[in-house]
């Protein structure tokens, strides 16, 4: 690390944008800082279940991982006394900064994360180049104190030459130490699980990507899954590494080209946006400038509607003032009476009756001048606001993409897509729709749903067994996006038949393990499974522990689909008859021969028809990420006999028909038919399972739902 700004990123926190102290690695392989983890998992620091922080996990001179804090030995001894439920920490889960995937750290909190001792030793570097000009001292010398020279990684301290010779004398134990040029980090010399205390880690796990015990894989978490020594994920990860690492090296000019390019790129968004901004202000001067003009209009002229009415009602004031007495018109014919000579006052009277006659009719028919009013000014400027909000500065709205891996499609669809990231957020979604027809046949027009406001939609009333094409586009301020490309799924041949697993009937509850939901069942390799290996001779081996289904079909074709982990040693996947099975459980059969399991693939000659047709059980085998198709197939994907081993498809499909007597095994994505093969519908058929060593089965949720209903 050179100390630029690009290299020190990878040093900085993503929660609180420091450089890292005590990192944690989290599960999905990010790096956390140990406070800021504690920060995001606690409600308050007065919690009781919050990790002390002078546990060693935070503790840069403890030779191990962790060590429970007194909060968390209290939470062991009341787990231990039966007082689990009423101390369970209020929150275990919490999105990872770095790729937002949920981190749930179970019971155990922190104290399941290992400390990133790797990236602590790398910003201790980074540390310690960044202040070169401070030297560290020595932990021991009396004042004054001198220059460090040396770091024991036993002792935790620094020492300057006189202090450590003292320190570590020739023939002691101490002379043993290891000793390092002068830190403050103090890495442990052995790293310990975080799940058996006393148990040094040795292997690593493939699945879980992260180093375990031989307890964790002998009993814990990690019995079922793969591992490997650490020395070999040692030499395997630190090749890939140094390969990936040599070909950056190699790309060094590339890389620079390209980094030429983003920076062009960086002056081209700057420039490009101030032209937007220049843009955008000049188009907004614009509208601002002609509702300006229109309000001066406006303003100018209600005041000018104003003053003519003021100088009317003030008029009229006037008027009506002349007719009280002593003043005005009144006052002025009170004194015209007054004159005595005839002449004189006929002159004068005949004009003022007319006045005062006028006066009268206006006193009898009263009405201002001028109204009050100014409703011929009020604006309405609904229509102006909607323009104004459906203008639209964000032009088209991009396409949304269907997302694959979360859309299923039965005799219901349930299609989700995602929005390109960095986009405007859409008012809605439209998904359209058809049937996909044949070469020779005119295609179908596309049927579209109503307004969707999330991104997810269900489509009903789909036809069997044919291949539908779907495509969706987002709409904003009216204007709409492109269409997203169209994408097509298979039906299934019949409708959806919906059960859970049952747990009365043949399952193990030592060697199997089923979800609370019944919608999921794992095998374990357990001390059963041991003990009965052992009672085993040579040549034999364990039988399979069955499961099936919880409902049964008695007429017509149904359809269920599911899920095997790749990781599974063996599972059996199919159908079973309950005539067979009761007999078959009074009267086991002994199964130690590979030779009687009617999918064995041993080639000791013909299998026992006999012992066959006798079995409740029509199954296909799958394990190990591989399918094996029987040798009896009669599907055209088993035509080639030299080639039986299929990869696991990611999801497994089953169709009976019952009133044919046939089973169908199919790929759930393409809807290809692996192997089918006729069984004898006696009595009431269940979906079947078997398993053997580690494995897990888990039935698709429209499966376990009985129902389709997605809302």
């Amino acid at each position: 690390f050179t100390g630029t700004n690009s290299d020190k990123r990878e040093l900085i926190c993503p929660i609180c944008k420091e450089l890292f102290t005590h990192p944690l690695i989290l599960p999905c392989q990010h790096s956390v800082c140990h406070k800021c983890v504690k920060e995001l998992l606690m409600l308050n620091h007065d919690d009781s279940f919050s990790t002390d922080a002078g546990s060693e996990c935070s503790n840069p001179g403890s030779p191990r991982s962790r060590v429970p804090s007194p909060s968390m030995e209290r939470l062991d001894r009341l787990v231990r006394s039966g007082a689990r439920s009423s101390v369970t920490p209020r929150v275990t889960t919490f999105p990872c900064p770095g790729c937002q995937h949920d981190i749930d750290l179970g019971e155990r909190g922190i104290s399941m994360l290992f400390r990133n001792f790797t990236l602590e030793s790398i910003v201790e570097r980074y540390r310690q180049a960044a202040r070169a000009a401070m030297a560290i001292m020595c932990n021991m010398c009396k004042p004054p104190v001198q220059e460090a020279t040396k770091s024991c990684m036993d002792c935790k301290a620094s020492y300057c030459n006189e202090c450590f010779k003292l320190h570590h004398p020739w023939g002691t134990p101490k002379a043993q130490h290891e000793y390092v040029g002068p830190t403050t980090n103090f890495r442990p010399k052995v790293l310990m699980c975080p799940e058996h205390e006393m148990e040094k880690v040795n292997m690593y796990c493939e699945v879980c990507r992260r180093p375990v015990c031989h307890l964790c894989k002998l009993g814990g978490s990690h019995a079922n899954h793969k591992v490997t020594s650490m020395s070999s994920a040692y030499k395997i990860l630190k090749e890939k590494l140094s390969k990936s690492i040599h070909y950056l090296i190699s790309k060094e000019d590339q890389v620079r080209t390209q980094i030429t390019e983003l920076e062009v790129l960086i002056r081209e968004t700057e420039e490009n946006g101030q032209l937007a901004e220049r843009r955008a202000n000049e188009h907004f001067e614009e509208l601002f400038e002609i509702l300006q003009e229109k309000k001066t209009e406006m303003l100018r002229s209600i005041a000018q509607s104003r003053n003519r009415r003021m100088d009317k009602l003030r008029s009229q004031v006037e008027e009506y003032q002349g007719m009280l007495e002593n003043s005005g018109l009144v006052g002025y014919a009170q004194e015209v009476l007054k004159e005595t000579d005839q002449s004189c006052f006929v002159q004068t009277a005949k004009q003022l009756h007319v006045r005062v006659q006028k006066a009268t009719e206006s006193l009898k028919t009263f009405q201002a001048a001028a109204s009050p009013s100014f409703d011929e000014f009020a604006l309405d400027t609904s229509k102006e606001e909607c323009l104004l909000k459906d203008l639209s500065f964000g032009g088209v709205p991009d396409p949304p993409m269907i997302d694959l891996s979360q859309s299923r499609v039965y005799n219901e669809g349930l299609i989700h897509w995602r929005l390109p990231e960095d986009s405007l957020p859409t008012d809605h979604h439209v998904l359209e729709y058809r049937k996909e027809a044949a070469e020779d046949e005119e295609k179908s027009p596309w049927q579209t749903t109503d307004r969707v406001f999330g991104s997810s939609a269900v489509v009903c009333d789909l036809d069997s067994n044919c291949r539908y094409a779907f495509r969706v586009r987002s709409c904003r301020n009216t204007i709409y996006s492109p269409y997203s490309p169209a994408v097509s799924f298979h039906t299934p041949p019949a409708p959806v038949f919906g059960f859970l697993f049952n747990e009365k009937c043949g399952f193990s509850a030592e060697r199997l393990i089923l979800s609370k939901r019944r919608d999921s069942v794992e095998s374990v390799a357990g001390m059963a499974f041991l003990l009965a290996a052992e009672r085993v001779q040579t040549g034999s081996y364990i039988c399979l522990d069955y499961i099936i289904g919880d409902t049964g079909i008695s007429h017509g074709r149904h359809y269920w689909a599911f899920r095997v982990e790749p990781s599974s040693y063996l599972v059996k996947v199919g159908v079973a008859s309950d005539s067979k099975l009761i007999e078959w459980f009074h009267n086991p059969r002994d199964t130690s021969s590979p030779r009687y399991d009617h999918d064995s693939g041993h080639d000791s000659g013909s299998e026992d028809t006999c012992y066959e047709l006798s079995q409740p059980f029509t199954l296909i085998t799958m394990g190990m990420g591989k399918l094996f198709i029987p040798k009896a197939s009669v599907s055209a994907a088993a035509g080639d006999h030299g080639n039986r081993v299929l990869p696991l498809p990611q999801r497994i499909g089953v169709c009976l028909d019952y009133d044919a007597g046939h089973v169908f095994f199919y790929d759930a994505d393409t809807m290809r038919c692996l192997y089918e093969r006729q069984v004898d519908c006696s009595g009431t058929m269940y979906p079947a399972f078997g398993l053997m060593g580690g494995g897990a089965v888990h039935l698709e949720e429209f499966i376990t739902a009985k129902r389709l209903s997605y809302m």
